[in-house]
C-alpha cells in the first residue's frame, strides 16, 4: 500500500507537463535556445512569463510542428 506523498508522485509522474522551459523547449524541438528565443520573438511560438522565468506551452510546440509540416 501506498503511502499518501507515494501516491501524489505516482499521479503527477502520469501528468504530462502543461509548460516547458525555453531549455526543454529547444531540446524537444533539437535545436538551440537562441533558436527558441528567435521563434518566441517571432510570434512563431508562445511563451508564458512566471516570475523571471519563460515557460513554453507543450501544446504551443505541438501547433508549431503541425504548421510547419503542413
Amino acid at each position: 500500500m501506498l503511502t499518501q506523498d507515494e501516491e501524489t508522485v505516482a499521479v503527477l509522474a502520469e501528468v504530462p507537463p502543461l509548460l516547458v522551459s525555453v531549455q526543454n523547449a529547444a531540446r524537444m524541438l533539437a535545436v538551440g535556445r537562441t533558436t527558441v528565443y528567435e521563434l518566441i520573438g517571432a510570434g512563431e511560438l508562445e511563451a508564458i512569463q512566471i516570475g523571471r522565468s519563460r515557460r513554453v506551452p507543450v501544446a504551443s510546440l505541438e501547433a508549431f510542428v503541425q504548421r510547419r509540416r503542413g
